[in-house]
């Protein structure tokens, strides 16, 4: 069988030949000024990101994982409270809730969208928790820990129901800190405010990555935290810095989580390029739907409502044959991933954790079937439909494994 040249699953070579000289210039400057922790590279990028974003304020930061766990810490979140979120995540969600002194509490996920599922948050806050009489908080009925904040994941560049949430935080005086690590550029419309909105515009604070395969990628670890809260933004300043208000002048114990300069400087670079990238990634998204329509759906692909303008940092389908359908794959030179293969609740890391629900049936299903299929801008129609063909062929059963044949059981929508 004639096949095109190895499908990456993600390609981060050729984006940075084609900006190779913008950022080698950025390395050339900070050797030029020894200007390599925070000053104007820092600074220009957080004003820049920030416009971006639709946000008045945005702290760039270590890391992603930071950007959480500082939001969480400068949001009031105290040792012993509570913050919920979604096990279908990567682990540093919930790293950061726990290093910030809290515990994550679980709600499952929307199976068409993978996001938390406001109508799940809606049903643990009301049958789960209470308010407390004499202090008028909300809390958890058994424990008696405060219900601080909700941590919603606008999963694979998709953001989760907003509207639904705020909803639920406003009646309860909760706040929300959204995790938009891999939902740069991503959009969602209000029918509340009866427009659209960025990630990371909408809750009391918001986490970004970028972690070099993100829509936005540094060339190494950094993240940032956008906000409307000029007061919060200050004291994630300061918990970035050691504590410091000024050189030496330490208000609180803090942390090294701050924004190397080059990173900074690579950042804004890749900036100006970003909502073309992630125009290009809808293209390609789109490009998907229609080969896996005419194929007849061999897959569940994924699920776009019309309230939402995905960028689509993954490509995740499903299959009932996920192995199988991905050693085929690998066999014709395609790459693939997994995001993520189980949920948090189940993760041993947390086997410790009482009062934590140890079945989720929708996120656990979910786990079990998806697959990560190529994205990336510089993808091509031609790279597209080989991947197609290769998952139709799989499905219909018309490859090989062994001896006998395998057939793949598609799930279609």
């Amino acid at each position: 069988m004639n096949r095109i040249s190895n499908i990456p699953f993600l390609d981060l070579v050729t984006p940075h030949r084609e900006l190779e000289e913008q950022l080698v210039s950025v390395f050339r400057s900070a050797l030029g000024t020894a200007g390599f922790i925070g000053g104007p590279m820092v600074e220009e990028f957080e004003k820049e990101f920030a416009q971006f974003c639709d946000a008045p304020y945005c702290v760039a930061v270590g890391s992603g994982t930071d950007a959480v766990r500082f939001s969480l810490m400068a949001a009031g979140i105290a040792a012993g409270d509570i913050v919920i979120t979604v096990p279908n995540t990567f682990i540093a969600t919930t790293e950061a809730i726990s290093q910030a002194g809290a515990q994550p509490r679980f709600v499952d996920i929307d199976e068409r969208t993978y996001n938390m599922d406001p109508a799940m948050l809606q049903e643990y806050l009301e049958t789960e928790c209470r308010i407390n009489g004499h202090t008028g908080v909300l809390e958890h009925r058994e424990t008696r820990q405060r219900i601080a904040a909700i941590l919603p994941v606008h999963l694979y560049g998709q953001m989760a129901d907003m509207d639904a949430i705020l909803e639920q935080a406003e009646r309860y005086g909760l706040r929300v800190i959204e995790d938009a690590c891999q939902a740069h550029g991503a959009m969602y419309f209000s029918k509340r405010d009866g427009r659209w909105h960025k990630a990371g515009s909408m809750g009391f604070a918001a986490a970004f990555s970028f972690y070099p395969g993100k829509n936005l990628g540094a060339c190494g670890e950094a993240g940032a935290v956008t906000t409307h809260d000029e007061a919060l933004a200050a004291r994630i300043r300061m918990i970035r810095d050691h504590g410091q208000i000024k050189k030496y002048y330490h208000d609180m114990e803090g942390y090294n989580g701050r924004l190397d300069a080059i990173q900074a400087g690579i950042l804004r670079v890749k900036l100006q390029y970003l909502a073309r990238w992630n125009e290009q990634r809808r293209e390609r998204a789109s490009e998907y739907q229609r080969l896996f329509e005419a194929a007849d759906n061999p897959v569940s692909a994924p699920y776009e409502p019309s309230w939402s303008r995905a960028v689509y940092h993954l490509y995740v389908v499903r299959t009932q044959d996920r192995e199988g359908m991905m050693a085929h794959l690998k066999t014709s030179g395609i790459g693939t991933g997994i995001h993520y293969p189980i949920p948090l609740h189940l993760q041993k890391a947390y086997a410790h954790l009482t009062g934590i629900p140890r079945h989720f049936p929708v996120s656990e299903e979910v786990a079990a079937e998806i697959v990560s299929l190529p994205m990336f801008p510089q993808l091509t129609a031609k790279q597209q439909a080989q991947v197609v063909r290769e998952v139709s062929r799989f499905a219909a059963g018309k490859v090989v494994s062994g001896p006998a044949e395998s057939k793949g059981l598609g799930r279609t929508a």
